[in-house]
């Protein structure tokens, strides 16, 4: 499907995906990818008709079946093809209509993520490390193209099997990997491409990339390439963590330990960060090893939370890139409060014939700019 000066590549198939046929791509209405620091989805939407392919061959055949239908999606924008998409079709929706060219079917999916998240497992992992289960865990995902980057934890706590044996206890391998993550401060999450069937298991602190990408210019006449842009500051947001833990000489001693809400993974981009409105206690510390509790503290100081959030969308042929999720991008034209580097939390595709646009979602702490220049 070609798309302006961008081209829409759309693969599918149960095992390998391949190229989808003709009827399919002529009947493709819309597509919707949505990027987000967590899992990330797609929606395709298909105009079918009583006589189309898709009715009488291709869905009876099982060709967009749940769970085992992969589906990519590609976009080469300027001659640079990306993967925007890889991932598996979790549901079907048929809209009948009683007019004539206005039946519809919506396939929905999630990324790979959603293969980890299907089994409950039982599995013991002995005097291991919270990194050599993550890489145990993510072995036989190699199947799929997955490869997995993980960023040893801070806190290298490793359990004697003669005193406790750590084990994933009837939850799905996803579930286990996310747990694991939040107590060591990291996020998980897939990451599709450079190639076709290609994808990236991050296990680490959430680090965005540090070159900022095309700045976002808004109230700047010609150089204005977003059609919307706002932003919130919410006053409530910023809070202190003060945790409990009992004294190394006699453990019976507690001793609170405050906490700011500032990431060490991620700095403020504002001069004037919120101020903390909030006390939160962490009292289960007194009941942990120190190493365990050492282990709480630097988590929360690798997730903080965020005052100042924004939206707004673009049209990708205007903008000139695709804007990515989980990157740092520049702003301009919103003021000196709001000026400057934020990060990408979010960014959904949406795709039609001969159109090309993203809605996205910015963050970041504090006001002004605590750089310069914002580059265009």
């Amino acid at each position: 499907m070609r798309l302006s000066n961008a081209i829409l590549t759309l693969m599918i198939g149960p095992a390998v995906p391949v190229p989808a046929p003709l009827p399919v791509i002529e009947a493709l209405q819309s597509v919707q990818v949505t990027s987000a620091r967590e899992r990330s989805g797609f929606q395709l939407t298909f105009a079918v008709g009583k006589k189309s392919a898709l009715q009488l061959a291709l869905l009876p055949a099982g060709y967009l079946d749940p769970i085992v239908t992969r589906v990519i999606i590609m976009v080469t924008l300027n001659g640079i093809p990306s993967v925007i998409m890889d991932g598996l079709v979790t549901r079907q929706e048929l809209q009948p209509s009683n007019e004539p060219g206005q039946s519809t079917l919506t396939v929905t999916g999630e990324d790979l993520t959603v293969a980890m998240d299907i089994v409950d497992k039982v599995v013991p992992y002995p005097g291991m490390s919270d990194g050599a289960k993550v890489a145990l865990v993510l072995a036989p995902y190699a199947a799929l193209g997955i490869v997995p980057n993980i960023v040893p934890p801070i806190a290298l706590i490793t359990q004697n099997p003669a005193n406790k044996i750590e084990s994933q206890a009837s939850i799905t391998d996803l579930a286990f990997l996310k747990s694991l993550a939040s107590r060591n401060g990291y996020v998980f999450y897939l990451e599709p491409g450079p190639l076709p069937g290609q994808n990236t298991a991050y296990f680490g602190p959430d680090i965005s990339v540090p070159v900022p990408q095309q700045a976002l210019s808004v109230n700047m006449d010609a150089h204005t390439n977003v059609e919307s842009l706002s932003f919130s500051l919410d006053g409530l947001a910023k809070k202190i963590s003060i945790f409990t833990v009992l004294d190394p000489v006699t453990k019976k001693i507690p001793i609170p330990v405050p906490v700011p809400n500032v990431s060490i993974s991620k700095p403020p981009l504002g001069v004037r960060p919120t101020p903390p409105a909030k006390i939160e206690l962490h009292n289960k510390g007194a009941q942990l090893q120190p190493e365990e509790a050492a282990r709480d503290i630097l988590s929360s100081l690798m997730n903080s939370s965020t005052a100042i959030s924004g939206s707004g969308s673009l049209d990708v042929v205007h903008y000139g890139q695709l804007l990515r999720a989980r990157t740092l991008v520049g702003v301009r034209g919103a003021g000196i409060s709001y000026d400057g580097l934020y990060y990408v939390d979010s960014v959904t595709h949406k795709i039609k014939k001969g159109e090309y646009k993203q809605n996205f979602s910015l963050s970041r702490d504090g006001l002004i700019s605590n750089t310069p220049v914002v580059m265009p």
